[in-house]
């Protein structure tokens, strides 16, 4: 089984770039973030002709979130992070899949910090990590994967001192990635370069990506039961020079 999340920065915009990695990648369940599109501007048709089955929740302009399954309809558990009934940001949704509870997220960016923003960061990882805990103790085969708007060491950014206030890079943010791996989450693409350079994003400013400036945002965390069926995980980087593309690129992981 091959699970895969990739922020696809507005799915209408780049439906083409969408279709033609899930035409050569194959993923068996994919994790979106980014929709920037209501829920019935969701292109529920032309993924469907695709062979892939979906559940979303969307927002206009922002966030947006999104699980498709190859050839199986997700079976929609949640559609939102609990902890906060007001909060309406569309960054959380939950499906069973073949036996697997996917969460796919898609967390606050969090900038400018310090600030409200960095203060609604911190508190939604909070819940995140109050949820994850729950759903670890289950003993479920479960995956937490998304854009985690965390880089997680100091290793997983390109060299430089432009992002020492950035709310990705602060200790308090690496602290709540670091405790979900505290709870037994793995951190599966780390896992299986333990000591390569990985990144995930490279922004569309400044030369980012020709240079080679990229961080890693996108993680993909495996419950005990799915960790140990792990055989193999990689990023798409490719994906990430086509035309139009996002400024994410794929992550993807292989069960066996």
């Amino acid at each position: 089984m091959k699970i895969a999340t990739f922020n696809i920065n507005n799915i209408n915009s780049r439906l083409q770039n969408l279709l033609a990695w899930l035409t050569i990648a194959k993923p068996d369940i994919v994790c979106l973030q980014e929709l920037k599109a209501r829920e019935t501007q969701f292109p529920r048709t032309a993924l469907a002709a695709a062979g892939y089955g979906a559940v979303w929740t969307g927002q206009p302009t922002w966030n947006g979130v999104a699980i498709l399954a190859r050839s199986s309809e997700p079976v929609l558990t949640r559609e939102a992070l609990p902890g906060d009934d007001s909060d309406r940001q569309a960054r959380y949704i939950e499906a069973a899949v073949n036996g697997i509870v996917v969460a796919c997220l898609y967390a606050p960016n969090g900038n400018p910090q310090p600030g409200p923003k960095f203060t609604y960061k911190l508190a939604w990882h909070e819940r995140l990590n109050a949820h994850a805990a729950e759903l670890f103790d289950t003993g479920l085969p479960v995956v937490l994967a998304g854009d985690y708007n965390i880089v997680p060491e100091p290793r997983d950014i390109y060299p430089t001192r432009s992002y020492d206030d950035n709310a990705l890079v602060q200790p308090e943010s690496r602290a709540a990635f670091a405790a979900l791996l505290d709870q037994g989450w793995l951190d599966a693409l780390r896992k299986k370069h333990p000591s390569d350079t990985l990144y995930t994003f490279w922004d569309y400013r400044r030369n980012r990506w020709p240079r080679n400036a990229g961080m890693r945002l996108d993680h993909i965390l495996l419950s005990k039961k799915l960790a140990r069926r792990l055989t193999g995980a990689e990023i798409d980087r490719d994906v990430r020079g086509e035309t139009g593309a996002s400024d994410h690129a794929p992550v993807w992981v292989e069960l066996r």
